[in-house]
């Protein structure tokens, strides 16, 4: 029986961060064997990972990484914004974005991924297994120019790259890239507080202009206008609908006095060319996701045996 010893056992929990005591059964379990000892470790860490799966990851970070002409964001939870401090979990929001930056916005791909020796998604269930928390890859965007910037803006950074929102913004342009990478995180900003739905009114989802009209002509109706008159009304409501919801036509926030396609259009000059907006990708943590509301008296009740 091979002898395991405390060198042995550090070695291993340095390369996989695991716990000691954990360290020490999977060197016993394999004889020693280094490598062997650490797929051990790696499957026992699948296993929490799946006995964790179940419960809902709604808090963590949203990560936003741009390279000239490209740029990506992606969105890790975790169970609880405690986790978003540490530095292991940080560092795997970065990493995921560092590398969807290189394979793309698909998260199948990404998660399949390598870094080393360890695919994207063994990496997650590592942390997993580590921190203690279900972890989950939800999303992935990723924008890209043939001539331009890429810019991103994080609010609420925890470190750097990563915080509770994360922008994109893709700007097209022959223009002095330095000039134009200033006007693109400005942008970025406005996107991040002021939650466009679409860059121009074309690129609205027709159900939601559906919607608008109904609303405005139903309004009206009920105070007894006639048809002609609330055909008229309802255009001019959806301009004013347009300028709250499209890129282009709301406010700029850096200069309200502007719009944001006035803002673009006089940029031009010290940027040396025509500037074109050609997406935006908004990320805020956990929109969409169905949090589990807990009854805290209850569950101290249930944890002392008591009903």
């Amino acid at each position: 029986m091979a002898t395991i010893t405390a060198a042995m056992v550090k070695d291993l929990r340095e390369s996989t961060g695991a716990g000691m005591m954990d360290c020490k059964a999977a060197l016993t379990e394999t004889g020693g064997d280094m490598e062997a000892a650490q797929d051990w470790l790696r499957k026992k860490g699948l296993s929490k990972a799946a006995k964790k799966a179940g419960r809902v990851a709604a808090e963590g970070l949203i990560g936003a990484l741009t390279k000239g002409t490209r740029g990506v964001v992606v969105e890790v939870n975790s169970e609880t914004d405690f986790v978003a401090r540490n530095d292991q979990f940080q560092g795997l929001v970065k990493m995921v974005a560092q590398v969807a930056l290189e394979v793309g916005a698909d998260v199948e791909k990404i998660k399949a991924a390598k870094v080393g020796a360890v695919t994207v998604e063994a990496a997650i269930n590592d942390a997993i297994a580590t921190i203690g928390e279900n972890m989950t890859l939800r999303r992935a965007s990723s924008l890209e120019v043939g001539q331009g910037v890429v810019s991103s803006y994080v609010h609420g950074a925890v470190t750097d790259g990563a915080g509770k929102m994360g922008v994109i913004v893709a700007l097209e342009s022959a223009g002095k890239t330095d000039e134009l990478a200033q006007l693109g995180r400005q942008l970025a900003m406005h996107v991040a507080a002021a939650n466009p739905l679409a860059l121009e009114p074309a690129g609205l989802d027709p159900t939601l202009v559906r919607r608008e009209k109904d609303v405005l002509a139903d309004k009206y109706r009920q105070q007894g206008k006639p048809e002609n008159v609330i055909e008229k009304i309802v255009e001019s409501g959806l301009k004013t609908y347009y300028k709250e919801v499209c890129l282009l036509e709301q406010a700029f926030i850096h200069d309200t006095g502007k719009s944001v396609a006035q803002a673009v259009k006089e940029a031009e000059g010290r940027i040396g060319g025509p500037v074109k907006i050609t997406g935006f990708v908004r990320y805020a943590l956990g929109e969409g996701i169905e949090k589990q509301e807990s009854d805290f008296a209850a569950e101290v009740a249930a944890a002392s045996g008591k009903k």
